[in-house]
């Protein structure tokens, strides 16, 4: 019984990640900014090359500045915390799936100590300029920016149940071939 209230709960927990982007000013405690980075620490990675280095940004000017460029990273003007994924760049394609698996896993260590986060995504020439307004040597690829901060309830928009739903597993599932649905 046991064993299954903790599975239970730890796909409560997963499916309970949100996307956050409205935070409340206070800021987020250096210990659980110290779990963060120690998971993504152990994050994997294609080969365990971990082709990433981790900027943490607390100053409001910088977050600005951040969600001032080129992408869909507004958010991080309100966050108490941002950070930013320098990936190495040596081999893109697998360089793209370490750096979703390493966000998501940042995202559910704050989650885990009830702190929000939502990705910013850094596009054309918002790249070059977060790399210069951080200093980051050329050859890194920066295009991952994740706000973090104690959600703010208030400022949460409701939204339609149409376009809140996530769709069922028979439109999303298939077994054995494509064609093939469960059930």
């Amino acid at each position: 019984m046991t064993e299954t209230h903790n599975a239970e709960d730890r796909i409560s927990f997963l499916c309970g990640l949100r996307a956050v982007r409205s935070f409340r000013p206070e800021p987020v405690p250096q210990d659980v900014v110290d779990d963060v980075l120690e998971v993504a620490r152990w994050s994997g990675s294609a080969g365990n090359k971990q082709p990433w280095e981790i900027l943490v940004i607390r100053d409001p000017e910088t977050l600005g500045a951040l969600a001032d460029v080129e992408g869909y990273a507004g958010h991080l003007a309100g966050a108490p915390l941002g950070i930013v994924l320098a990936m190495a760049g040596e081999r893109p394609e697998q360089a793209a799936y370490d750096e979703g698996r390493l966000t998501e896993r940042i995202m559910l260590a704050a989650w885990a100590h009830g702190v929000g986060s939502g990705i910013g995504w850094i596009v054309g020439s918002g790249r070059e300029a977060a790399r210069e307004l951080l200093k980051i040597p050329s050859g890194r690829m920066v295009r991952t920016a994740i706000s973090l901060g104690y959600p703010d309830e208030t400022a949460r928009r409701p939204r339609s149940r149409a376009g809140q739903a996530h769709k069922p597993l028979s439109e999303i599932v298939h077994e054995e071939q494509y064609d093939r649905n469960p059930g």
